[in-house]
C-alpha cells in the first residue's frame, strides 16, 4: 500500500518530532527528579520474589507482573486456554513453565514477544495439538517439554516435526495418542514424509474471460458441469470437464436475456435448466440429448416472478420441486413441483417482502425453507406433510438485512453462514428451538459467505466489494473458523464446488471484474 503521508516533508514534520522528543525527555526528567515510577504489584494468586513469581489457581494469565520478572511459573491454574499477547507485557522472561494445570488451547500468539525465553514447559496438560508457528520469534529457546499430554500426531501436527528437526531446541521424549498410524510411536522420531497429508489450498486453475453473477456445479450422466449466468452477455455458459486435458470446455449456451440464475436439475435422467430473467420473464428448458440441444419447454408466470434473485431445487419424499426467491416489490417468492410433464405453481410463500435467497435444509429430519429479504429478518418455513405445503415456523432474531444464508453440518451438528451487505457477517448453530449465534466476521461489502466441504475439512469463503476474499478453516476444537488463506478476488458473487477426479474444484464467479475463474 502507498504511504501519501511521506510526501509531505519539511517544517511540519520536524515540528511533529520536536514535540515528541520534548515530551519524552519532560517524563524522563520528572522520573530524575525524586520520583520512583510505580512497579506493578504481584498479581492475586501469585507469589513473587525479586526476579520469580510463581501463580497458583488463577483464572487467567495475569498482566501485571515485575517487569523484572525472568522467571514465571503456573501450577493448577483454572483457565482452559493460552490466549493471543499473553506475556507481551513480561519481555524479560526466560523460564515459563506450566506444570499440572488443565487447560487445552493455545493461541498462535500465545508466546508473542518472548525473545528471550529459554525454557518452556507445557508438561502434563490436555493438549491434543499445538497451532502452527506457535513458536515463532523464540529464537533463544533451548529446551520445550510437551510430556504427560494426548498430543495427536496427525497432519495438525506435521509442522511440529519439520520444527523440531531445524531447531537447536531439545525435546523430551512424547509417544503419541490417537491417530492410529502412529499411535503408541515417539513423536521424536518421526519424520515430515511420515505424514501422508493432503492439503487444501485453493489457488487459479482456469480463467474464463467472461462476467458473470452466479455460478452452479452438476453432474449429468457421467460428467460433470458448471454453468454460468451472464447477465451482459445474456447467455447460460455451460462448461464440461474434460477427463483428457483436464480442463472445463465449451459445451453449450442457452440464449436469454438480463439472466440472474441458470439452475440445473435432474429428473428421471432427464436435464431441466430453470433460467431467471430480469427482463422478459424467466422460462423452463430440457436437454434433447437426441437433436444434442437445449429445447424450451415451459414459461414462468410472470405475475408472480418479476424480478427473480436466486433459485433451490429440492426433493421432498420423492418428488422434485424448486423455488425462486423473487425480490420485487410486486412479487411474490414461489414453489414449484414436477408434475410428470411440466412444473405447476405449488405455493406462493409471501408477497412484498423483496426477497434476495432461498436455501433448502433439513432440520431435525423435516424440510425446512430460510428466505432472506432486504425487508425483514429471515423467515424459517417447515413442511408441513399433511397439508404438502410449507408453514411459516419463526425468524431469526436481531439480524436485519441479511442478504442470504447458507447451510452447513459438522458431526451432526447444524450451522448457517449468514451474509451481510451491511452489518457484520455470522455463522449461528442450531441448538434444538432456533438458531444462535457463534461467530462473528467483519463484512462490510460483502455477498457472498459460502460453506464448503472439502473431504474433511470445512471452510467458509467470505468475499467482499471492497476487501480481499478470506477463507476460513473449522477448528473442531474451538467450534468455530480460524483464518487459513487471503484470495486476490475482489467483487466475488458466487462459489460453487465441484467434485472431479478425486479432487475438488471450487467455481468462482464476480460480476465487476472481468473474469470468471475454476
Amino acid at each position: 500500500m502507498g504511504h501519501p503521508g511521506r510526501a509531505v516533508r519539511g517544517w511540519r514534520g520536524g515540528w511533529k518530532r520536536w514535540t515528541l522528543l520534548v515530551w519524552v525527555a519532560a517524563v524522563s526528567l520528572a522520573s530524575a527528579d525524586g520520583r520512583r515510577v510505580r512497579q506493578p504489584r504481584c498479581p492475586v494468586g501469585c507469589t513473587c520474589t525479586k526476579d520469580n513469581a510463581l501463580c497458583e489457581n488463577v483464572r487467567s494469565v495475569p498482566h501485571t507482573f515485575p517487569s523484572d520478572v525472568v522467571s514465571l511459573s503456573f501450577v493448577k491454574s483454572g483457565f482452559n486456554e493460552i490466549t493471543g499477547g499473553s506475556f507481551v507485557h513480561t519481555p524479560a522472561l526466560q523460564l515459563l513453565l506450566f506444570t499440572a494445570n488443565s487447560f487445552d488451547l493455545i493461541d498462535e500468539d500465545a508466546f508473542l514477544g518472548l525473545p528471550h525465553l529459554e525454557y518452556l514447559s507445557l508438561a502434563y496438560n490436555n493438549l491434543e495439538t499445538l497451532p502452527k508457528d506457535v513458536f515463532k520469534g523464540m529464537d533463544a529457546l533451548t529446551k520445550v517439554d510437551l510430556r504427560g499430554n494426548n498430543l495427536l500426531c496427525d497432519c495438525k501436527m506435521k509442522w511440529l516435526v519439520e520444527w523440531m528437526h531445524h531447531t537447536n531446541a531439545t525435546l523430551d521424549e512424547i509417544y503419541c495418542s490417537g491417530a492410529p498410524m502412529h499411535q503408541g510411536k515417539k513423536l521424536n522420531d518421526l519424520l515430515p514424509h511420515s505424514f501422508d497429508c493432503i492439503t487444501a489450498e485453493f489457488a487459479s486453475y482456469q480463467s474464463m474471460k467472461f462476467e458473470s453473477i452466479s455460478v452452479e456445479a452438476f453432474t449429468f450422466g457421467a460428467d460433470q458441469y458448471v454453468v454460468f449466468a451472464q447477465p451482459f452477455a445474456g447467455t447460460c455458459s455451460f462448461l464440461e470437464w474434460d477427463h483428457v486435458e483436464m480442463t472445463f470446455r465449451t459445451y453449450d449456451t442457452i440464449e436469454s436475456t438480463s439472466t440472474v440464475v441458470c439452475k440445473p436439475m435432474v429428473i428421471d435422467n432427464h436435464l431441466f435448466v430453470i433460467v431467471a430473467q430480469l427482463f422478459g420473464g424467466s422460462h423452463i428448458y430440457k436437454r434433447d440429448t437426441s437433436a444434442n440441444k437445449f429445447i424450451k419447454i415451459q414459461d414462468i408466470d410472470i405475475l408472480k416472478i418479476r424480478k427473480p434473485n436466486d433459485i433451490e431445487t429440492f426433493m421432498i419424499d420423492g418428488e422434485s420441486f424448486f423455488v425462486i426467491a423473487d425480490s420485487s416489490k410486486a412479487g411474490s417468492t414461489t414453489v414449484y413441483k414436477w408434475n410428470g410433464n411440466g412444473f405447476y405453481s405449488h405455493q406462493s410463500l409471501h408477497p412484498w417482502y423483496r426477497d434476495t435467497d432461498v436455501e433448502y435444509l433439513e432440520i431435525s429430519n423435516k424440510p425446512h425453507l430460510i428466505l432472506s429479504s432486504s425487508s425483514q429478518r429471515p423467515v424459517v418455513y417447515q413442511w408441513n406433510r399433511s397439508q404438502k405445503q410449507f408453514d411459516r415456523r419463526t425468524d431469526i432474531p436481531d439480524m436485519e438485512d441479511v442478504f442470504s444464508v447458507k447451510h452447513f453440518r459438522v458431526k451432526g451438528d447444524l450451522f448457517i453462514c449468514l451474509t451481510r451487505f451491511i452489518g457484520d457477517s455470522k455463522v449461528m448453530r442450531w441448538d434444538g428451538a432456533m438458531f444462535k449465534e457463534v461467530q462473528t466476521f467483519p463484512s462490510r461489502g460483502s455477498m457472498v459467505f459460502q460453506p464448503v466441504s472439502i473431504g474433511n475439512w470445512q471452510y467458509a469463503i467470505l468475499g467482499s466489494d471492497y476487501s480481499l476474499t478470506q477463507v476460513y478453516q473449522w477448528d473442531t476444537k474451538r467450534g468455530q473458523f480460524v483464518p487459513s488463506q487471503e484470495l486476490n478476488i475482489q467483487a466475488p458473487r458466487a462459489f460453487s464446488l465441484v467434485s472431479i477426479d478425486d479432487r475438488g474444484v471450487l467455481a468462482r464467479i464476480q460480476l465487476q471484474g472481468k473474469n470468471s475463474d475454476i
